[in-house]
């Protein structure tokens, strides 16, 4: 004997919406009312009163869809017009000096990319973990004695496996462990003039440093030379 399922299923045994669980639009309601008049006992009609009431419920889910179509296209033509904005703002800052506070980079589809992070002590041996938008960690590498102050390293994009990896966004996470085996974090953070701007997928990225940095991690802006005095 075969399981009754009392959830009622297609053919592929996907459940079906019932009910309440329908969602009913503007023309489901507007053929709802016509086939209540074309079939309501014409001895015992609907009255105005009714009638008009029903009306005036049609014509307010009509005025709802209207006002949240508009608010929809409201938001995507702000979201596009405050990304245009950004975009413009961005291009005002070739040869500025700016400072960016970073989690990630991006990597483009050949060369290598470059990681700058600053120390305020000595590391017997500092860890670099990339992670890709999954959150997987796609390559792990280090680097030994490094003094304290600015340092670079570059990756060359090849995962552990030493495959190259797709061009995108990378976060980056740096540990430092000290001679006496004590973690700490350098700062991902740099100061440099803004040689080039590029755009991928609506949104600005810097190169600064010879790294990809996005727009929304620049923290502050000034003339060349100004900034680094600050950092020191």
């Amino acid at each position: 004997m075969g399981f009754i399922s009392p959830i009622p299923t297609d053919s592929r045994g996907n459940p079906i919406k019932t009910g309440s669980q329908q969602e009913l639009g503007r023309n489901d309601f507007l053929q709802l009312l016509v086939t209540k008049l074309r079939y309501q006992d014409p001895l015992n009609p609907s009255s105005d009163e009714d009638f008009i009431a029903q009306l005036a419920q049609f014509s307010s889910l009509e005025q709802m869809e209207r006002i949240a179509t508009g608010i929809e296209s409201s938001s995507q033509w702000d979201f596009l017009q405050m990304q245009s904005i950004n975009n413009m703002m961005a291009a005002n800052l070739i040869g500025k000096e700016v400072k960016a506070d970073y989690r990630g980079l991006y990597l483009q589809s050949d060369g290598d990319v470059t990681i700058n992070f600053s120390m305020d002590e000595y590391a017997d041996q500092v860890r670099f973990i990339i992670t890709n938008g999954a959150g997987e960690t796609v390559a792990n590498f280090t680097r030994d004695s490094l003094g304290p102050g600015s340092h670079s390293v570059d990756w060359d994009g090849l995962d552990t496996r030493g495959n190259r990896v797709p061009e995108g966004y990378y976060a980056v996470e740096i540990v430092a462990t000290d001679s006496n085996g004590q973690e700490f974090s350098p700062s991902m953070s740099l100061v440099g003039i803004v040689e080039a701007i590029t755009y991928r997928d609506g949104g600005a990225y810097l190169r600064v440093n010879g790294s990809d940095i996005a727009l929304g991690e620049i923290t502050a802006v000034g003339e060349p030379g100004s900034l680094a005095e600050d950092d020191e």
